[in-house]
């Protein structure tokens, strides 16, 4: 790009294929990566300037860029990676590009903060007000106007009526920073042997190139430990970290651990965040002045300038997958960042994706594992109960044996947790006089009751009734039953099994992330003896007191046709169970399951992990699933199925021949209507080494225009089958 162009290309910050041409007006300076206010239909717009323009159109006859903001361009290895994510996706580059422009609040100039200190000149009235205000200042520092007032207890008039009275000086000072840069040296951590040899083999891995370690370790082996003394390094290399969590849940014990081993917070990155507070971290992380940050996956497109490390702990979870808009897997994307930005890479997790798996077995990645349990502490026992021979009454969902097992625990003082992945408080409302089942308007799912809030509730939407007193079908009152359990449900029967036990239920629907955060304080100070929870408690919390865990439906997974069903089980059930023993008590974990010689479940209980691994990859590789071949989801959605349908067969018949693509369907989605959209599925399949996106491009592009109501969906590498 030459020093003075007349014209440049700039991509837009909206779903557009590509940038468009501006003209640089006279006295402005641009280079590839600045980010511009440019003028788009009747509006300002954000954009970045991607480089010379690939059209010949005149400079005079194109419109100006209306401003280019006064910060530092947009690293070249971002740029990138907006193509590269877009070229994988299918989606729209400005759509890419959007997740990096968050708001134009950062970027503008920050705000000073107004401060006061003493001028020495004595006001002739002295209230008692004046005089607290006065006192504080007798240092002849500078205190911002908030800390003045909340350290005085007055009101902002008396320290305005002291200014112009002459006491006081106005002043104007730069913003604190956003956080503190950690401290490499601070408090660096006692390892065992074994997490010492784990860091050396992460250390292998230069600090200044690519690299991706697997950091594959127990529930409790001390993971954290380790990938944070590998963070310190790369902080003393002068680069920036980034930490990335699946739940925003997680975050706060998270950043203690992190405030303990750095000495400083650091930044965060979640949804959680007001406005104001996440422009000043994304400006900070710009300009260099932010270290390290904390986030959600969102994260991954903050404009680091300096990135030396990522690490995403539980690497495994679902929640790296963006569900809507453009449908990205937040692992996969660290990997291509960190390629891009010479950076290395640590997946942690006690229960890999098969995915990380394979690359480990393959020796794409550094396979660094934890074995044993910190401090010495041993893995839970796990028994599988039969629920066809050992199962509870009629109506209960609590079986004899792990009733006992819980009673003991609370007997010994210890605290027992009660798993089911299932919120509300049943899954399907019926009336059993005329038999009509409560479904969800604008989808195709049952309504769930949630008997807590008094409502009827869709968990695709968000449609909510409130529960009706009467059968809306046939009128018959009194007659609406529950079918199935919930876990508002086993809260219901453990108030009646265990009525001494000071309980809590955990589920993401009740109370905010603030509320959730402090329940989860409250379990580990060790305030409530019986903790009911859903997939919420299962990862990264550390309860020393829980030494029994029962999952009450450790089949519920199973059942869904999902290819990855059996290792999504697998997971969270190994989670769930490493809650129990984590400290100096034994652990025991019991599985209510129907199918005890399931190859899940016989995992678990043999604790033979690398069988498991074994067993699904030889079944991934048989099938050509991945990481051995690679999928395609595409959705037809419109406000009538038969248009849905009738548009989805006329795309597959335009579908391109390709060696080695297979095509399925089309087919009504399991979930077939969300949101008054009706949704119809394609699938295709292809060897790994087959360019599948660009083979959906082309196919899309070859196909029949898309109009009216009519959406296409595209989710290359579908986490999700619904």
């Amino acid at each position: 790009m030459q020093e003075h162009p007349d014209s440049v290309a700039v991509m837009v910050g909206v779903a557009v294929d590509g940038p468009y041409s501006y003209s640089v007006p006279a006295g402005m300076a641009v280079t590839r990566g600045a980010i511009v206010a440019v003028p788009l239909g009747p509006r300002l717009i954000l954009g970045v300037v991607w480089g010379p323009p690939k059209d010949k159109i005149a400079h005079n006859r194109l419109r100006d860029i209306a401003q280019v903001y006064d910060v530092p361009p947009l690293s070249e290895e971002l740029l990138k990676l907006v193509e590269w994510v877009a070229r994988y996706t299918l989606a729209a580059p400005g759509q890419v590009l959007r997740a990096v422009l968050r708001s134009s609040e950062a970027l503008d100039p920050p705000r000073p903060v107004i401060a006061y200190r003493r001028t020495g000149h004595e006001p002739e009235k002295l209230t008692p007000a004046r005089l607290r205000v006065l006192d504080a200042l007798m240092d002849d520092m500078a205190w911002p106007r908030p800390v003045l007032i909340g350290a005085t207890g007055v009101s902002p008039s008396v320290i305005e009526g002291l200014e112009r009275a002459g006491a006081l000086e106005k002043l104007e000072m730069p913003p604190p920073p956003v956080v503190m840069p950690p401290e490499p040296d601070h408090a660096i951590a006692s390892l065992s042997p074994e997490q010492q040899g784990a860091l050396e083999q992460i250390r292998a891995l230069p600090v200044d190139r690519f690299g991706v370690a697997l950091l594959d370790g127990v529930t409790g082996g001390g993971k954290t430990e380790v990938f944070f003394e590998a963070v310190a390094d790369s902080l003393r290399a002068g680069r920036q970290a980034l930490i990335l969590l699946p739940e925003i849940a997680l975050t706060n014990t998270f950043i203690e651990r992190f405030t303990r081993r750095f000495g400083t917070r650091p930044a965060e990155w979640h949804s959680d965040m007001t406005p104001v507070q996440r422009a000043r971290v994304w400006r900070g992380v710009l300009e260099g002045d932010v270290r390290a940050v904390v986030g959600a996956r969102s994260a991954l497109f903050l404009p680091f300038r300096q990135l030396g490390m990522l690490v995403l702990d539980e690497e495994h979870d679902g929640a790296y997958k963006q569900a809507d808009g453009v449908n990205y897997h937040a692992r996969d994307m660290a990997v291509v960042r960190a390629r891009l930005a010479n950076a290395r890479v640590i997946l942690s997790s006690a229960t890999p994706s098969v995915e990380s798996r394979n690359n480990a077995n393959a020796g794409r990645y550094a396979h660094i594992k934890l074995e044993s349990r910190f401090a010495a502490a041993a893995l839970p026992d796990v028994t599988a109960i039969d629920m066809r021979v050992d199962g509870p009454d009629k109506g209960e969902w609590i079986s004899p044996l792990l009733a006992r097992e819980v009673f003991a625990a609370m007997d010994r003082g210890e605290q027992a947790l009660l798993f089911l992945n299932r919120r509300g408080y049943a899954p399907l409302t019926l009336c059993r006089a005329c038999g009509h089942q409560y479904q969800c308007p604008n989808c195709s799912a049952w309504m769930v009751e949630h008997r807590f809030r008094g409502v009827l509730m869709c968990h695709h939407c968000g449609h909510e009734v409130r529960t009706p007193k009467a059968c809306g079908a046939c009128g018959e009152t009194d007659s609406l039953v529950a079918v199935g359990p919930g876990i508002e449900r086993v809260a219901e029967e453990a108030a009646a099994r265990f009525p001494d036990a000071r309980r809590v239920i955990l589920s993401s629907d009740m109370g905010s992330h603030g509320q959730l955060r402090e329940r989860f304080s409250e379990i580990e100070r060790g305030e409530y003896d019986l903790i009911i929870g859903t997939q919420l408690v299962s990862k990264g919390h550390h309860f020393e007191k829980l030494s029994v865990v029962g999952v009450l439906d450790a089949d519920l997974g199973l059942a869904h046709g999902d290819p990855r069903a059996a290792e999504k089980t697998y997971q969270i059930l190994t989670q769930v169970a490493g809650r129990a023993g984590r400290a100096s008590r034994h652990g025991k974990a019991f599985l209510q399951t129907y199918h005890p010689d399931h190859a899940v479940m016989r995992a678990m209980v043999s604790g033979d992990r690398e069988g498991f691994y074994a067993h699904e990859l030889a079944a991934r590789e048989a099938g050509g699933l991945p990481p051995f071949g690679r999928l395609a989801a595409l959705i037809v959605s419109a406000n009538e199925q038969a248009v849905a349908m009738d548009f989805a067969k006329r795309l597959l018949s335009a579908a391109p021949m390709a060696e080695g693509v297979r095509l399925f369907g089309p087919a009504d989605a399991p979930v077939s209507m969300v949101r008054g959209r009706h949704r119809v599925r394609l699938l295709a399949q292809s060897g790994k080494d087959f360019d599948l996106s660009g083979y959906v491009r082309f196919w899309l592009a070859s196909g029949e225009k898309i109009t009216g109501n009519l959406r296409v969906q595209v989710d290359i590498d579908p986490m999700s089958f619904m």
